[in-house]
């Protein structure tokens, strides 16, 4: 039988506050599976409406759905549920329980567009479902301290779910996924969120492209992954005495490319992960653009550029071993007497100076001073104690296009 048969059959349950049926459990109790519930302009206090067959929800003129501070909002444990249109708020936030606006619960398929979900503790989450879309939502949070607020969009011991085209603020995580492969994570706007605006952990063979990460408590951490996949996204005033706008932890494999680093207190932070390649990112004004450990091994910078940051390189040893290649500084001042658009000598990018704040972290008061000047230029004459490691044998003399 065509889609098209099959929705001409499928049948139509309208809810509105003034009409025979006037909640949407009463609705869902009525339905069967492959209808569509249609709801009226209103707001509706009831309780948690359990989603536990195959329907189309879709919300005309706004309608609210109010948790009044006490419950779950909507609960699905059906497949192929698709939710839109709607305005679900004020959960409320328990300690003992995970308190979402829209809860899915083991299911496969099924999408999510098109809704706010306001003041909840969880906004939209995903507990072992496979194959859901989570696209073009608005998520916004209380804004309030870590024990009131949960994740916007959370996913656990998910596959194959993509979020995509969300504006999420006010929460906890902006975005968090554990035990979540294959997840796709395209062109959201995650904004002042209180700890990470991505925070995944244990999530193999993912994607993250073209999102927005603003002035949240940091950018993204990524953690104990494999082949993930960082492409295009814009890291923006991620700040704090622990910020960091993207925090490699025990990653593998992984590509980080065409990503702009503005304005962060670290841009890039690389601990204990190996084999990945950073290629044509854009370092800008931050106060350490990249951060890469000792135990950080393997990985391979090339095609970036680092243009007016505090500290291009850092790092917490001189054995590092990570391999710079190609790059764009605007610190180097060598030349290029075969005009092949390489410099002739090396680029070492991390100063001496940045070496004794390792060591002493108050020393940083010293930064725009004339004795830091003068260190600059003593390493830079006899380069004895920056790590050779990571010196950039074919420097750019202008910035990659």
């Amino acid at each position: 039988m065509s889609p098209g048969l099959l929705l001409a059959l499928a049948g139509v349950i309208t809810v509105s506050p003034t009409g025979p049926v006037r909640s949407l459990g009463e609705a869902i109790r009525r339905s069967q599976p492959g209808d569509t519930i249609v709801v009226q302009p209103g707001v509706y206090t009831e309780p948690t409406v359990e989603v536990d067959r195959r329907l189309v929800i879709l919300g005309v003129g706004r309608p609210v759905f109010d948790g009044e501070g006490a419950r779950t909002v909507l609960r699905v444990t059906a497949d192929s549920v698709t939710i839109r249109g709607l305005v679900v708020r004020n959960t409320g936030a328990m300690g003992s329980e995970d308190r979402a606006g829209i809860l899915l619960v083991e299911v496969l398929g099924g999408l999510v567009e098109g809704n706010e979900v306001r003041d909840a503790a969880f906004g939209i989450y995903g507990q072992t479902v496979r194959g859901v879309r989570i696209v073009g939502n608005l998520v916004a949070g209380p804004g309030a301290g870590y024990s009131l607020s949960g994740n916007a969009i959370h996913c656990w011991s998910c596959q194959d779910v993509t979020v995509a085209d969300n504006r999420v603020t006010g929460h906890r995580d902006g975005i968090y996924l554990e035990f979540s492969n294959q997840s796709s994570i395209l062109r959201n706007e995650v904004v002042e969120n209180l700890r990470y605006g991505l925070h995944f952990m244990r999530s193999d063979s993912s994607l993250y492209q073209g999102n927005a990460f603003l002035r949240n408590g940091a950018g993204i951490a990524v953690m104990y992954s494999r082949r993930v996949t960082i492409l295009g996204n814009r890291f923006l005033d991620n700040r704090g005495s622990a910020a960091y706008a993207l925090l490699l932890k025990e990653i593998s494999d992984s590509r980080v490319e065409d990503n702009d680093f503005a304005g962060n207190t670290v841009g890039l932070y690389l601990e204990n992960s190996n084999r990945n390649r950073i290629t044509e990112n854009r370092f800008r004004e931050n106060g350490r653009a990249v951060r890469v450990l000792a135990n950080a091994v393997g990985n391979e910078f090339v095609g970036n550029s680092f243009v007016r940051n505090s500290f291009d390189v850092t790092t917490n040893s001189r054995s590092a071993t990570s391999r710079f290649d190609g790059n764009y500084w605007d610190q180097y001042r060598g030349y290029d007497l075969d005009r092949d658009g390489v410099g002739d000598v090396p680029f070492r990018p991390v100063r001496l100076f940045s070496l004794l704040v390792e060591q002493n972290d108050p020393a940083l008061i010293l930064l725009r001073s004339p004795f830091v000047d003068l260190l600059d230029v003593a390493e830079r004459v006899f380069p004895v104690l920056t790590p050779a490691a990571l010196a950039d044998g074919r420097p750019l003399m202008a910035a990659p296009r």
